[in-house]
């Protein structure tokens, strides 16, 4: 039985049923060519679906694929007749009419015509519904589109702002995105959201005006105050979907003028070119962080409240991360929303792929994202630090060193700190691997010990990733080590030692002392970025806690992109602020090692 919305039609994203009527819900009869109906039919599927829109109702079906082709007609033909009836009854108790005797519905022929025989009633599911058959309903007819592109996810940002990007969240099936077909339209009147303005004028449509194609647009100042429009048709090299029409949902504001990073981006206009790639290591501040009563009012109290909203963090982050033109991008605090929503689709319009990994009990985690013209991904190995030491046998001697002091150990097994892992192969020169690595170390300012002991799984962990899955292949270790070079962590990174005599052993307090010589799994590395004087600034604080550690003898830096000055960031008191979407500064370097 055929209704508007039927428990099957609960199967489609509700975000989908956004086209407008005009676009979609249009009377078969006004057709100068055949409206699509549209079958999704999976091998090894039990269920098949058929939608379609007839005289301006959306027919949504599912059906078995086992089923007979005359089952599924005969209940076309019986919805509509129902329908007709209902429309007679409601119209007869509307003028307190009579019904006349022998008044019935009008029987509604459909049939399913293939290459120009139509097929048979016996005929199952699974194979009667080819593409380019054509299904008749009474003197309508549809161009049937067997598992035709379609879009599954598509919908636009809440905030857009003038001079940022706005890149919508599209999934396809059956389709290529790289295919699609997209046009934006502007407004041609000013959006107002006044409920007593939009009555004022009910059913009004402005109309649009075409302000581009592309996946990606940018909206300019003569745009403040208009809703956007994206109409966009998936594909798949030559086939073609049913095409959505996505309005915003509010109009273009202003953006926040000049940013931090404008400058910045001056230098990275262009890609790096082969052999040399350009590496990103950012700390974007989750929003679980930024939106606690602690950041508003103690972390942050300088920044305007609007500033710390995801919605516009996320825009400056979108357009910072586009401008630098990286070819491999390690982020940390993401949470999983903004990567699966925001930064995966955006940075995919901008030819990156992205992994990410969790962390343990947490809602945000680390992403890493590489040019998938560049790069292939090979093998993951991330790993929670805290299990890794307690559960791997190559790091069976620290376990022994660090259970001397039980509560050192306990306070380690409570981290859950991430270390992703990524080996990738370069797609100019198969063979040619780099590791890369991504972690975010323990926070606390006394916790010097504790990143002591996650640093030396971490490279233990790297070390045997590299000996078994990709040897000889350089290792780009990237993060927030939440230590500044004074420390521990960037000792035992740089000099491949740390004496047990160091500071940051007694670093939260004698009752948890552990001292020990700690050796590194690796040669000395060296900081690609060197020390800059910081790369985090809040209130109260500014250091160097950053860094994108390489292998020296096998990788070169050719390029170090300059950290905004110091009155650049001074301008804004400190970060975040209305021009920056994190407490941290992004550092971005060019590596060349030889292929």
């Amino acid at each position: 039985m055929f209704n508007l919305l039927s428990a099957a039609l609960s199967l489609l994203p509700r975000r989908l049923l956004v086209s407008s009527p005009g676009t979609l819900l249009v009377s078969c009869r006004s057709l100068c060519r055949m409206e699509p109906a549209v079958v999704r039919c999976l091998p090894g599927e039990p269920k098949l679906t058929i939608s379609f829109c007839l005289h301006g109702s959306h027919k949504h079906m599912l059906r078995d694929q086992g089923e007979t082709l005359g089952k599924v007609l005969a209940r076309i033909s019986n919805g509509i007749a129902k329908g007709q009836g209902k429309t007679k009854k409601s119209k007869k108790n509307k003028n307190q009419g009579q019904e006349q005797p022998g008044e019935t519905p009008e029987h509604v022929v459909v049939k399913l015509v293939y290459d120009g025989q139509e097929v048979a009633d016996t005929e199952l599911n699974s194979a009667a519904w080819q593409d380019g058959a054509v299904l008749h309903v009474g003197g309508c007819k549809y161009a049937v589109q067997r598992n035709a592109p379609t879009w599954t996810t598509a919908e636009l940002p809440v905030s857009l702002l003038a001079g940022f990007p706005v890149c919508p969240n599209l999934e396809v099936e059956f389709g290529n995105l790289q295919d699609c077909e997209f046009t934006w339209y502007k407004e041609n009147a000013p959006y107002t959201s006044s409920p007593e303005a939009a009555a004022a004028v009910p059913g009004q449509d402005s109309g649009w005006t075409e302000v581009g194609c592309g996946r990606v647009h940018v909206p300019t100042n003569r745009d403040i105050g208009y809703r956007l429009k994206l109409r966009c048709t998936p594909r798949d090299g030559g086939r073609s979907g049913v095409a959505k029409e996505l309005v915003s949902a509010g109009a273009v504001e202003a953006g926040p003028g000049v940013c931090t990073f404008d400058n910045r981006h001056a230098y990275t206009v262009k890609e790096a070119e082969w052999p040399a790639v350009r590496v990103v290591s950012y700390n974007i501040l989750a929003d679980v962080y930024a939106q606690t009563e602690l950041s508003r009012t103690v972390l942050y109290p300088y920044c305007p409240p609007y500033a710390l909203l995801l919605d516009y963090r996320q825009n400056l982050i979108k357009k910072e991360l586009a401008g630098y033109n990286a070819d491999i991008v390690c982020l940390q605090e993401v949470d999983k929303g903004v990567f699966v929503d925001s930064l995966t689709p955006a940075l995919d319009a901008f030819g990156l792929d992205g992994v990410f990994r969790i962390k343990e009990k947490q809602h945000e985690g680390l992403a890493t994202f590489y040019r998938r013209s560049k790069f292939q991904l090979l093998s993951r190995h991330d790993i929670v630090l805290n299990e890794a030491l307690t559960s791997d046998p190559i790091h069976s001697a620290l376990l022994e060193r660090v259970s001397a002091n039980s509560a050192l150990k306990n306070k380690i097994l409570q981290r859950s700190t991430a270390l992703q892992v990524s080996v990738l192969e370069d797609l100019n020169l198969p063979g040619r691997k780099v590791c890369v690595a991504n972690t975010h170390l323990y926070w606390h300012p006394k916790g010097g010990n504790v990143r002591l002991v996650q640093m030396g799984v971490a490279l233990q962990h790297l070390r045997h990733v590299i000996g078994e899955v990709a040897p000889g292949a350089p290792l780009v270790f990237c993060g927030d080590f939440n230590s500044t070079p004074n420390s521990g962590v960037f000792q035992l990174v740089r000099e491949a030692v740390v004496p047990l005599q160091h500071q940051d052993w007694t670093s939260s307090g004698p009752e948890e002392s552990c001292p020990m010589e700690l050796l590194s799994a690796f040669p000395p590395l060296l900081s690609a970025c060197s020390e800059p004087p910081y790369t985090n600034y809040v209130g109260g604080f500014h250091g160097c806690l950053d860094y994108i550690f390489i292998q020296p003898d096998s990788m070169q830096v050719p390029q170090v992109i300059p950290l905004p000055s110091h009155q650049e960031v001074t301008t804004y008191e400190a970060l975040p602020s209305v021009a920056h979407p994190s407490d941290h500064i992004a550092l971005i370097c060019d590596l060349r090692w030889d292929p």
